[in-house]
């Protein structure tokens, strides 16, 4: 692991593996996977096995405005890890992290926030 994974790992906090999300999401490993290609979900490898951050699941779904969101930035050319930190960093004006934003449903401003990024 390296120092970029732990500075994430920091900000992300729980981590679900690719099982424990299909679990949550009541979907097949191979689901997570197809989110994870349609940027609908963000995943990575922690000890060698695909995770995604337990944050990004609520309730027995994907929090809503997460995967337009991620769209977004992934058409901006973030890496997934420039995204996770991203979404998990605190931003004052929203006020909070992208994440939690998304978690309160306060996606308008989230979105725009990574579309102007994108200019």
């Amino acid at each position: 692991m390296n120092e970029n994974d732990r500075d994430t790992d920091a900000l992300v906090g729980e981590w679900m593996t690719l099982k424990d999300a299909a679990k949550a999401l009541n979907v097949s490993p191979n689901r997570i996977k197809q989110f994870i290609a349609d940027h609908k979900l963000l995943g990575v490898r922690r000890d060698g096995e695909l995770c995604i951050p337990a944050a990004f699941i609520s309730g027995g779904d994907i929090v809503k405005g997460l995967p337009g969101t991620l769209t977004v930035l992934a058409d901006s050319g973030f890496s997934t890890d420039e995204a996770l930190q991203w979404m998990f960093t605190p931003d004052d004006t929203l006020p909070g992290a992208p994440i939690q934003a998304l978690s309160e449903n306060r996606g308008t401003e989230v979105r725009r926030r990574a579309q102007a990024m994108a200019f």
